[in-house]
């Protein structure tokens, strides 16, 4: 009997040590602009550049969003940031541009439309 005891109890742990695996889901990819839309910011920005006004850029890629920061110098804060939030695609836009203290200038659903807030309007010359 106590033969068949210890094999019944070693069916009962080896049963109860079965875990099953999962695979792992894989890790979300970063939100980023596409070659569309990079090309509307940056023919906006090279703008601002021929007129001296902004200097410098930088783009960050994170997982919930997509952003693209507008500087006057390198060591400052951004003057603009243009972000891109799907996850506020179904309410609010996604696309938003914030200016330096946080304020959110312009929201839509259209990159083109949202950036208009940054389209210097012309002047009369004399």
């Amino acid at each position: 009997m106590d033969l068949e005891a210890s094999v019944d109890s070693r069916a009962r742990e080896t049963e109860e040590a079965t875990v099953l695996r999962f695979p792992a889901t894989p890790p979300a990819k970063p939100v980023a602009f596409d070659r569309h839309e990079l090309t509307q910011i940056l023919n906006l920005y090279g703008r601002h550049v021929a007129d001296g006004e902004w200097r410098d850029y930088a783009m960050e890629f994170g997982r919930d969003a997509a952003s693209f920061a507008i500087f006057r110098r390198a060591s400052e804060q951004p003057l603009y940031r243009i972000v891109k939030t799907p996850a506020l695609a179904r309410k609010q836009g996604m696309y938003a541009v914030i200016a330096q203290g946080g304020l959110i200038l312009k929201r839509g659903h259209e990159l083109a439309q949202v950036l208009r807030v940054l389209v210097k309007k012309p002047r009369l010359a004399t």
